[in-house]
């Protein structure tokens, strides 16, 4: 399992790290780790546009910064939907790792409030009936009670509900869902959470230390091995679609593919991250593919082993493909 930072909450963090083995040996492939660059990639922008219209927003699109509102929100401007809406990430988990959802929103500059409120109301029917299906573990009635940003810190007050119910992994799943989805904004580096207006310095009956902001590094343990911040789960893809995310894999190689809703490989792209073997790298590839129509698919990494060369961490999600 990827290895989690020690200079921070280390005694928490330790016993995070040995539930999170066992949990991970009693079901699901792991992946390495390292510590993780708390930024995705924005270099090497490409936006294919979609040859159809269509109610989603275009994956590969690009955010644009907006000027600082005279809110509180994130200054970041998400893609822009049709019918005033405006598209941002949600974290959810699959396989008890984290993965980005997109969530139309209405349009609005207080976006980081929207983005956190898409993510109380949990996964869809749908995306819970998925194979594997998406999970949160951010208890029913938990409210948005306040959301102030400032020199990139995040202040997050939440109520009470936020730290009922669960164990320890439980726990610190849903403080990542939480960062997670605030530091997809360039304006917010961390975040600090409060809980019906009192700071917290130690979360929930497990004891978890918060004396200081949290950032994406803290919560490494949930992401795979390869981690696709583009495109997201279920998004409608461009063509070429833009891949980008960070990886901590042998040597730094791992693969990409496009599929077919058959299973059938359109595209193969073999991809370099910019460390590996021990580190997060970051990567940014564009891979185009081949359909007639436009149609349902799948985006799949894995990176092979360093033992045999047989596949290791293959992770697989829906999207929608166009010519």
């Amino acid at each position: 399992m990827p290895a989690l930072r020690t200079n921070r909450h280390p005694v928490v963090l330790i016993a995070l790290a040995g539930l999170m083995a066992f949990m991970t040996v009693a079901c699901s492939p792991v992946g390495s780790g390292g510590t993780l660059t708390p930024r995705s990639p924005d270099s090497g922008t490409i936006a294919p546009v979609s040859p159809e219209p269509s109610a989603e927003p275009v994956e590969s699109e690009e955010p644009v910064e907006s000027e600082p509102p005279a809110t509180i929100a994130p200054t970041e401007t998400p893609i822009s939907a049709p019918g005033g809406a405006t598209s941002v990430r949600i974290y959810l988990f699959m396989d008890e790792k984290l993965v980005p959802v997109r969530r139309q929103v209405d349009e609005t500059r207080a976006v980081g409030r929207a983005a956190l409120n898409a993510l109380f109301e949990g996964p869809t029917g749908e995306e819970s009936a998925a194979s594997p299906p998406l999970t949160t573990s951010i208890p029913d009635g938990t409210i948005l009670l306040g959301l102030d940003i400032a020199d990139g810190l995040a202040t997050v007050d939440l109520s009470r509900e936020f730290e009922s119910g669960g164990g320890s992994a439980s726990m610190f799943g849903r403080l990542a869902q939480v960062v997670y989805t605030l530091t997809q904004f360039p304006t917010v580096k961390q975040v600090a959470f409060q809980l019906d207006g009192e700071p917290v310095t130690v979360f929930s009956g497990e004891g978890i230390v918060l004396d200081e902001p949290s950032d994406r590094e803290d919560y490494e343990a949930f992401l795979p091995s390869v981690f696709v911040e583009r495109p997201a789960w279920g998004a409608t893809l461009g063509n070429p679609v833009r891949v980008s995310g960070i990886a901590n894999v042998f040597e730094a190689v791992f693969f990409v593919e496009v599929r077919d809703a058959d299973g059938g490989t359109l595209a193969e792209e073999r991809v370099m991250a910019t460390c590996g073997s021990g580190c997060w790298g970051t990567f940014d590839v564009t891979i185009p593919y081949d359909v007639s129509a436009r149609q349902e698919g799948s985006v799949v990494t894995y990176h092979l082993s360093a033992m045999d060369g047989s596949i290791e961490d293959l992770r697989s999600y829906p999207v929608t493909l166009v010519p």
